[in-house]
């Protein structure tokens, strides 16, 4: 390895020791007989100083001809100095070009030239070196980071379901078909049979990080074709009450870990975080029709799903009573996939729930069918073949305790709380309808 310490290992108390950093020229400045280099590596920016008397001839010319984000390792002594990003410089001893960067650029790094989201995507590499789009990323994991470990500590193991599967998830027909050998299969559009499978297995409580596939013609800022989710199920539940107290705990890990590790980053983004309160409110789909109807003037037939205005309407009306996360609960069974337990008081709803966030769902969830015959009537009342599930439908043959899960949308759920314009921000290499590259 290079020998080298990041930028945020620096300090003034460091003054007068000597050391080496790496990164890409961010900035080259000249200013008299003063030439300056700004160095960024992942945790910020390293002014290196170079006064033309003070210097080696040779190092003074290395800098003088190094082009904008080439690559460089630079040896010297730290100087504590006010002015300077972090409060230190670097005076060099040594500058070596590891890799010279072309010229010009596609894409303007320091953001002082604004680009479009195309352009930016075009040259993702480029845009993932502003530090307020990096930003996004180490957000990102430190909340999956948050997600995991919650998840260990309530007692949840760690699983990995296929990505090949040979029919539907969730019956529809929003499925990527693939070649695999002499058969048709297709990208998994969520580990959700399998989840319920392991149900009966003993392993009563499992989560995955999952990669979902949904040929989804959309092209809007909220939807993508491959989505990053947090998915679980858990077992021995009296209701799905049991459910969202698993989420609630999960999502006020996550955020907390964010703003107590992220802050840096959050101020980059111009985010202030608060971990929300427990429990959050529940409404039912009906209390939300009623609600919309009585303060927004929009009235929605009984049955339908909710649109998009709809769920904008409600979150301004959750917000101004001081809630941005809420659940939305029982809705109609005929809107909800097969699998979804009826409601224990009227057949006609369900043991559904979604979790909305600033007006948009990140999680839906359900409790889940565990009687076999009750789930084969359900199958066929969606028009879909017993046959096509008989592995999934062998798990509840032999046991399978009354169960429960969801799934939350990394990237929506990441969109919604660093108050990004378009989902593609909280993906590195977003696919869409019109975007397979980079």
């Amino acid at each position: 390895m290079i020998e080298r310490v990041y930028s945020g290992e620096l300090s003034p108390e460091k003054d007068g020791e000597e050391v080496s950093i790496a990164g890409w020229v961010h900035e080259k400045r000249k200013l008299g007989g003063l030439l300056f280099l700004l160095v960024r590596d992942r945790d910020g920016i390293v002014q290196v100083t170079l006064p033309k008397k003070f210097v080696p001839a040779e190092v003074f010319e290395t800098a003088k001809g190094v082009s904008k984000e080439s690559v460089v390792v630079v040896k010297g002594k730290l100087q504590a100095m006010d002015k300077a990003p972090g409060g230190v410089e670097v005076i060099p001893s040594q500058i070596e070009v590891l890799s010279s960067a072309a010229s010009p650029l596609p894409l303007d790094p320091t953001g002082k030239v604004p680009a479009n989201l195309d352009t930016r995507l075009d040259h993702r590499v480029l845009d993932l070196r502003k530090p307020q789009v990096a930003a996004i990323f180490k957000i990102r994991s430190r909340a999956l980071k948050a997600a995991r470990e919650h998840l260990l500590s309530q007692g949840f193991i760690e699983v990995h379901t296929p990505r090949i599967i040979s029919t539907a998830s969730e019956g529809g027909t929003e499925l990527f078909p693939i070649s695999y050998f002499e058969r048709e299969a297709f990208l998994a559009q969520s580990p959700q049979l399998y989840k319920q499978m392991l149900m009966g297995s003993g392993l009563d409580r499992v989560f995955e990080i999952a990669t979902y596939f949904r040929a989804e013609e959309h092209d809007t800022i909220w939807h993508l074709n491959e989505i990053t989710a947090v998915d679980c199920e858990l077992a021995f539940i009296s209701g799905y009450e049991d459910v969202l107290k698993v989420i609630e705990g999960l999502i006020c890990a996550m955020i907390r870990e964010v703003k107590e590790h992220c802050s840096q980053e959050l101020e980059r983004l111009g985010v202030e975080l608060e971990v929300p309160r427990t429990p959050f409110p529940r409404l039912t789909y009906a209390e939300v029709l009623s609600l919309l109807e009585e303060e927004a003037n929009l009235k929605l037939p009984f049955g339908e799903d909710l649109t998009t205005e709809a769920e904008k309407k409600l979150g301004e009306i959750m917000h101004q009573r001081g809630h941005e996360l809420y659940f939305v609960t029982r809705f109609p069974l005929d809107a909800k996939p097969f699998y979804t337990m009826p409601d224990s008081e009227d057949p006609e709803l369900s043991a559904s729930f979604d979790l909305e966030f600033k007006g948009r769902e990140i999680i839906s969830g359900s409790q889940r069918i565990h009687d076999y015959d009750l789930l084969v009537q359900r199958i066929k009342a969606k028009g879909l073949r017993e046959q096509n599930f008989s592995s999934y439908l062998e798990a509840f043959k032999y046991g399978m305790p009354p169960h429960g899960g969801f799934g939350m949308g990394i990237e929506r759920f990441l969109m919604l709380l660093l108050d990004l314009p378009n989902i593609r921000e909280a993906v590195l290499f977003p696919r869409d309808r019109h975007r397979l590259e980079p």
